[in-house]
């Protein structure tokens, strides 16, 4: 006999074959980008602004943590810091240009490029973002503490958001807001998940102002763009009330103050492509660009 229950929560009829092969209309809204191969799809080269650090990206919370870096940067006087930002539209394939591909052989946002690297000498390549976070504060000696024990708790934090999120964003992310059916079991497992991460963190904020103590560092950098707009209610649309966000209370504590930082509310705009117009600045090139080039007044011109 069947237990109706059980069997209500698991779709049926799937049987793995021994050898996967890709189907390339299977992947819902991302089956057009997505696929089991690496390298370009086409001929690209990227385009190249006048400032030292050219930045591929797109605003999402990867894309955000190093645009918040970079706004801070700046905000804490690192006029060297400036950095043209160029949209990376994954969409529409941009990370499989060649250009792309050659700074970032995994096709990934963000992606980096500073042509005045220390010392001189070639353009280096940047990609992962905590590469690109420690790469930055590492040049110009900010927001990563250098006292050993200081210094290893922001790394700490760093690489735990690395590897967590994924199963925030790829795991509950992509089946409470995007797969082509609601599966019960995948996102209770990762609800599930969820919730355990932010308990974490609502723990560790009780007795830390921000996440490596006292100092504000990569670390936080890192890690609101991915849980702070989950706690905001901001991201897998009303994913913030399923896992009632609020009850996190050191957590909103924390996403409340990274938030009203200047630095982050810019960083937040850039390589936006969703939201309200006025908070989109797709591309970056000057400071001046948040005041005269969002999409609401581009849209007016």
């Amino acid at each position: 006999m069947t237990d109706k229950s059980s069997a209500d929560n698991f779709p049926a009829g799937y049987e793995p074959p021994k050898v996967w092969t890709w189907e390339k209309g299977n992947g819902g809204q991302f089956a057009n980008i997505n696929r089991p191969i690496a390298g370009p799809t086409h001929d690209k080269e990227l385009p190249v602004g006048k400032h030292p650090l050219q930045l591929h990206s797109l605003g999402t919370p990867n894309g955000v943590k190093v645009t918040i870096m970079l706004e801070e940067l700046l905000a804490a006087g690192h006029s060297d810091a400036e950095y043209d930002a160029w949209l990376i539209n994954i969409g529409q394939g941009d990370q499989f240009g060649s250009g792309f591909v050659g700074i970032n052989p995994n096709s990934k946002i963000p992606a980096l490029l500073d042509r005045a690297p220390k010392g001189g000498g070639e353009p280096i390549r940047v990609f992962e973002s905590a590469s690109i976070l420690i790469y930055l504060a590492e040049k110009f000696d900010a927001f990563l503490p250098t006292e050993l024990r200081a210094r290893a708790e922001a790394m700490n934090w760093l690489f735990w958001q690395m590897g967590s999120a994924p199963f925030v964003g790829g795991g509950f992310g992509h089946f409470y807001a995007y797969a082509p059916i609601k599966i019960k079991y995948a996102i209770d497992r990762y609800a599930m998940e969820t919730k355990r991460q932010l308990d974490v963190l609502d723990r560790h904020l009780a007795e830390n102002r921000f996440m490596a103590g006292n100092e504000y560092t990569i670390a936080d950098m890192a890690i609101w763009p991915w849980y702070g707009n989950l706690a905001l209610g901001q991201a897998y649309g009303d994913a913030g009330d399923f896992l009632e966000v609020q009850g996190y209370k050191h957590l909103q504590r924390w996403t409340a103050e990274i938030f009203a930082r200047p630095a982050v509310k810019r960083g937040r705009m850039v390589n936006r492509t969703s939201g309200e117009p006025s908070e989109q600045l797709r591309e970056r090139h000057d400071a001046s660009d948040f005041d005269t080039k969002t999409a609401d007044k581009v849209a007016n011109t």
